[in-house]
C-alpha cells in the first residue's frame, strides 16, 4: 500500500508541472519520468567556488529514474555481470565493513533490511556499467541540476525552504540511509525524489571547473579523471544537500566505491 499511495503523490506533483511519469521499457521497467528540453541556471554565485560562476545551459530532454537504484537491484547486476567488467575494473566493494550487498548461498543479495536502501559502495565505473546493462547511461552533471533544479532556480528540490526530516535524510549518523521512497514530499519539479540527502550520486562527468561544457572532454566515459557526485548524503549538512552543491570532498577515483555514494539512470529516450 505504501508503495502505491507513493506513485500516486508523485503523479499529482508532475502534472503540476506540466511533465510526466513514463514507465520505460528498460531493464525491470523502473519508472523514469521525462525532464523536458530547455535552458536552465546552472551554479550559484553565492556558494562555494566551485559552483561559480552561474550560467545559462539549453539541454535536450531526457529521462531520468525517478528512485536511486537500490541494493536489490544493483545485487541483480552483481548476479548476471560479477563483480568486475572485462578490464578487471570493479563494481563494486564488498569487503568494506559498510556494504550492504554480500554473497549469501552464492547469490549477491542485499543485507536484511537494507534491500529498498541507495546502493552504495558501488564505483563510478559500477554505476556506468549497470545503466549501460539496462541500456541506459549516467545523467551528465547538467543533466542532474536541472532535474533536482527546475528552472526557477530552486535551492533545493522541493523550493526555497530549510530542509526537514520529511523532506530529506540529512545530519545523520555515520552510513545511515533510508529506503529511497521515504521522503515523498521532497520531489524535484519533475517528480524525482531521493535528490537531497541519504546518497551522494555519481553523474556521468568528470570534476571540472565551470562553466559546464559538454565538448571539453569531462563526458569522455573512460575511467579516467575524478568523476563528480550530486545531491548530498545522510551526513551532509543542509548546505551540503542543495541543487548546486557539487560535492567536491566526495568526488573521487572512478574506480573506488565509498559508504555515502550511490547513483541513478537516464535515458535520452523511451
Amino acid at each position: 500500500m505504501r508503495k502505491i499511495t507513493l506513485l500516486l503523490f508523485i503523479f499529482i506533483c508532475i502534472n503540476d508541472v506540466g511533465a510526466q511519469i513514463v514507465t520505460s521499457g528498460l531493464g525491470s521497467a523502473k519508472t523514469m519520468a521525462l525532464i523536458p528540453k530547455g535552458a536552465f541556471t546552472m551554479g550559484s554565485n553565492l556558494g562555494p567556488d566551485d559552483e561559480k560562476p552561474s550560467h545559462t545551459l539549453f539541454i535536450e530532454s531526457f529521462f531520468l529514474d525517478i528512485f536511486p537504484v537500490t541494493n536489490a537491484e544493483f545485487a541483480e547486476f552483481l548476479n548476471s555481470q560479477g563483480l568486475k567488467n572485462k578490464r578487471s575494473e570493479s563494481f563494486y566493494d564488498d569487503q568494506d565493513n559498510d556494504a550492504r550487498i554480500h554473497l549469501q548461498n552464492l547469490k549477491w543479495q542485499a543485507d536484511n533490511g537494507y534491500a529498498m536502501h541507495p546502493v552504495n559502495e558501488v564505483s563510478w565505473v559500477g554505476a556506468r556499467d549497470y545503466c549501460s546493462w539496462l541500456n541506459k547511461r549516467l545523467p551528465t552533471e547538467a543533466e542532474w541540476e536541472k532535474a533536482a533544479r527546475g528552472t526557477d532556480q530552486r535551492k533545493y528540490p522541493w523550493g526555497n525552504s530549510k530542509p526537514n526530516n520529511k523532506q530529506a535524510l540529512f545530519g545523520a549518523s555515520y552510513n545511515a540511509s533510508a529506503p529511497v521512497d521515504a521522503f515523498p514530499e521532497g520531489a524535484s519539479p519533475y517528480g524525482i525524489l531521493d535528490m537531497a540527502g541519504n546518497q551522494w550520486e555519481w553523474v556521468s562527468s568528470a570534476y571540472q571547473a565551470y562553466p559546464y561544457k559538454s565538448d571539453d572532454g569531462r563526458e569522455n566515459q573512460n575511467s579516467g579523471p575524478i568523476r563528480s557526485t550530486r545531491g548530498g548524503g545522510h551526513d551532509s549538512s543542509e548546505e551540503e544537500i542543495t541543487t548546486t552543491q557539487r560535492g567536491k570532498n566526495l568526488s573521487r577515483n572512478p574506480k573506488a566505491g565509498h559508504h555515502n555514494i550511490g547513483f541513478r539512470c537516464a535515458s535520452s529516450k523511451n
